[in-house]
């Protein structure tokens, strides 16, 4: 690739519980929404499940191995709460403490750092039934289990993530009802969002507490947003996708509070917000991860395509496997954008990859040269952030495996490593041995 990063910029690979460990009832771990809701007829893609995902709770040795062998210095894994606590609180399960406990040495050993993710969607069925993230008490549960899991890696994991696109939780999960718990209400969404960056804010000092010196971050799911056209109404529209989708998540975290047109917008009283709710969730990070995909070109909806301007921009012609455009300009113009208006001291882009139909060829390898190529000039753009003084820290693809994709169930596939799910076999893409050499080339010029 021919670009060369800081010496200290970290290279990595992303996954999450849910989507890959398997084993949902061994052990003592309870049930997450996510067994509940893939359990649940007309879900998810082919009634799919992970049950058994790609059964990495028991072959994560063999993973960590393959870690190594890419060269990643970092991984980005999640911790599955009901491992944890089967109930979503007190009573401790060891036996999941004691698989990611395991699972950290092995990495250390390996020389991988671990950025531990604390919640990545799987929240425990027991707390679903008590009201879900729409209550205010969830936030005592979730500090609960942080300061569980915190106190027994905190001497070992020295980079936190609250939570997963706390957006995704509350709106597809509680508006849109697409992905667990099924939900569709406005304002469940609204007290979800609300109740998710309130729990955020009260882990800070716990896992600061427990984990002396460690980085503390979350990980929002953002995106730029362009007007179609440069009607007012096309404006307008970009405008609200931007309140909903960004800044209605990253305003509060900085202290600027819930953005007053959105809060219009939503016509909702917002009774769940309490005094001095703002300041909790305003408490100081050491970085934000930024997942990116794809940009949004907003196009009115409320008016017709005649009464509209004509179109100006256009989504370019190459799409991944998911339908998202790929515009890897996007993430640029979104590292540009939260550098000036936000200002976090750090960013790590902990999610950025896609999805293509991967085929073995008849001599057992996957050529995935679509994939690669979307990794490399994402990765430029980074590099481009870089040289204009935006802290951008390290990167982790999305995903070190294929793997269960949510609703889509085993329909698509983002990893750079090729899973069979019969043999659960995993097979390194072209893409992962380019990346590879790129790790490997930053880390000769580091040390030459």
């Amino acid at each position: 690739m021919n670009l060369f990063f800081p010496k200290d910029f970290l290279w990595g690979a992303a996954t999450a519980s849910y989507q890959i460990e398997g084993a949902w009832d061994k052990d003592g771990k309870g049930e997450s929404i996510w067994d509940r809701f893939s359990h649940s007829p007309g879900n998810v893609d082919n009634s799919d499940t992970g049950d058994v995902a790609c059964d990495h709770y028991h072959r994560w040795r063999e993973d960590v191995t393959l870690m190594k062998e890419l060269g990643l210095k970092a991984y980005r894994l999640s911790v599955a709460w009901p491992r944890i606590l089967p109930a979503g609180r007190r009573q401790v399960n060891q036996a999941g403490i004691d698989f990611y406990s395991r699972l950290v040495d092995a990495l250390l050993e390996a020389g991988i750092e671990p950025f531990m993710t604390l919640y990545h969607w799987d929240l425990p069925q027991a707390l679903e039934d008590q009201g879900g993230w729409p209550e205010r008490g969830i936030s005592g549960a979730y500090v609960e289990y942080a300061d569980i899991i915190t106190r027994v890696l905190g001497d070992r994991v020295h980079h936190w993530i609250t939570l997963n696109e706390p957006f995704v939780s509350a709106v597809v999960g509680y508006q849109d009802g697409r992905h667990a718990p099924g939900r569709k209400d406005r304002h469940a969404m609204l007290a979800t969002a609300h109740h998710l960056l309130l729990s955020h804010g009260l882990a800070v000092p716990v896992i600061r507490r427990n984990c002396p010196g460690a980085k503390v971050g979350i990980t929002l799911n953002l995106n730029t947003q362009v007007p179609a056209s440069p009607s007012a109404a096309d404006k307008a529209e970009a405008s609200f996708l931007d309140g909903f989708v960004n800044r209605w998540y990253l305003d509060p975290l900085t202290g600027k509070g819930y953005p007053q047109d959105m809060v219009e917008e939503f016509k909702d009283p917002l009774e769940f917000v309490r005094p001095g709710d703002m300041d909790l969730i305003s408490r100081p990070v050491d970085f934000l991860g930024v997942n990116y995909y794809f940009r949004g070109i907003a196009r009115s909806q409320n008016i017709s395509e005649d009464q509209n301007a004509p179109r100006t921009v256009f989504p370019n012609p190459e799409y991944t496997d998911m339908g998202w455009e790929v515009h890897p300009q996007g993430l640029l113009d979104l590292l540009e954008r939260l550098q000036v208006d936000y200002s976090f001291p750090a960013l790590y882009i902990t999610e950025n990859g896609a999805a293509f139909p991967d085929r073995v060829t008849p001599d057992g390898s996957v050529d995935d040269p679509a994939r690669l190529s979307y990794i490399q000039r994402h990765l430029e753009m980074i590099h481009q952030a870089i040289n204009k003084n935006i802290p951008v820290k390290g990167y982790f693809v999305w995903s070190l495996l294929d793997n269960f994709e949510w609703s889509f169930g085993y329909s698509k596939r983002f990893g750079i490593v090729f899973v069979d799910y019969q043999t659960l076999q995993r097979i390194p893409k072209s893409s992962a041995w380019w990346y590879r050499r790129v790790i490997l080339e930053n880390c000769l010029e580091v040390a030459g």
